[in-house]
């Protein structure tokens, strides 16, 4: 195989990849690649086509304010889609978008089989070649790896991360484990076309008094679950823990944990989110007690330097960076790290701090965070 040397690898084209690939531009980063196991946004292309962004879009940047969606300074997903809740295909395209004006260096269809660090540098063995870089960003992402695992017979169900379409799906009577933004868009879809839906859930997030997006819903999806269609056809069960799901001839039942027994004809669609990539790096790094990466405040790992985590699987103390507008943040810390490592001032990131993409402080997340 050959092999080609860079200063940093970013693994993963998706809103992470990128955004942190336009740091590292602003940080006058030059000698770097994104390697992508697909094409440029592919987990977005993949999400159910009636799914869209429940964080709006709106082309503010004339104010000083960045688009929620935004992923680098002076874009806006609104502006270039005209679309104020994209679809997961249209923000692909938007990715791409930025991709191609920035002129971020993506190797598409190439997947990373191992990471290694040898003296002062990392040796990435992908499907094509093996590459080598002074620093590894990892920014894999999570949608293409639903959980599995949860309760008894979990296997039995469909991860709605696996669905096409709402439309496509057969039957009349669908049961949904898992009611945070996921499960009631599933239902709303569902709900939509006439479908009755029992939607449940281990807590009660449509009830939530919390700012918090990464506990209690968005406004999108309680704006919906108002309509009248998802009013009639959808139940809706909280704090309500599934023990099991067996089959029984023809019929799927679900047991809840204090023994209810509820029955479908249709496979339970399972929407309890995702395990995230970082399991195939979890030797680079050091895990927290939640089994999420420890990392500094660099956003690098504490066990192995060099290599450093960027996306949705971001976490400092109790601030959860679950959301395009929150992990963002993040990328000036980690691209100003690397720069000042190989000796560049990275002057131009200043910029991303009066764009609200905070360099040093974690306070925006918090709980109390009244713009979260």
């Amino acid at each position: 195989m050959n092999t080609s040397e860079y200063d940093v690898i970013v693994v993963g084209g998706g809103a992470a990849g990128l955004g942190v690939g336009v740091a590292l531009r602003h940080a006058g980063i030059d000698n770097f690649i994104v390697v992508e196991r697909q094409i440029i946004g592919a987990s977005f292309a993949l999400w159910p086509r009636e799914t869209r962004f429940i964080t709006p879009s709106f082309p503010t940047n004339s104010i000083g304010m960045l688009d929620l969606n935004s992923i680098a300074i002076g874009v806006s997903p609104a502006y270039s889609l005209e679309v104020e809740h994209p679809t997961g295909a249209e923000y692909a395209l938007h990715l791409q978008a930025v991709a191609a004006f920035f002129e971020i260096p993506v190797q598409e269809e190439t997947e990373v089989k191992r990471i290694t660090k040898i003296g002062n540098d990392f040796v990435v063995d992908t499907n094509e070649s093996t590459l080598r870089a002074k620093h590894v960003i990892w920014a894999g992402g999570e949608f293409q790896f639903p959980k599995t695992e949860g309760f008894e017979g979990i296997e039995l169900c469909r991860h709605t991360a696996t669905i096409s379409s709402y439309q496509g799906l057969e039957g009349e009577d669908f049961i949904i484990v898992g009611g945070y933004e996921s499960g009631v868009d599933a239902a709303y879809h569902l709900a939509s076309r006439g479908k009755r839906v029992r939607l449940f859930d281990k807590g009660c997030p449509w009830k939530e008094e919390t700012s918090d997006p990464s506990i209690a819903l968005s406004t999108y999806s309680k704006e919906r679950m108002r309509e009248e269609r998802f009013q009639q056809n959808v139940e809706l069960f909280s704090d309500t823990l599934i023990k099991s799901v067996t089959k029984v001839d023809d019929l799927y039942e679900v047991t809840t944990q204090s023994g209810q027994l509820f029955q479908s004809p249709v496979a339970p669609l399972m929407a309890g989110g995702f395990d995230s990539s970082h399991k195939l790096v979890t030797d680079l790094f050091d895990r927290r007690d939640d089994g999420f990466p420890l990392l500094n405040e660099d956003d690098e790992s504490t066990i192995v330097s060099g290599i450093y985590l960027c996306g949705p699987t971001v976490r400092h103390d109790n601030h959860v960076f679950c959301f395009i507008y929150k992990f963002r943040q993040r990328f000036a810390v980690v691209a100003k790290a690397i720069a000042t490592s190989l000796g560049l001032t990275a002057e131009e990131l200043e910029a991303y701090r009066e764009w609200g993409m905070y360099l040093d402080d974690l306070s925006c997340c918090g709980e109390e965070c009244a713009t979260c």
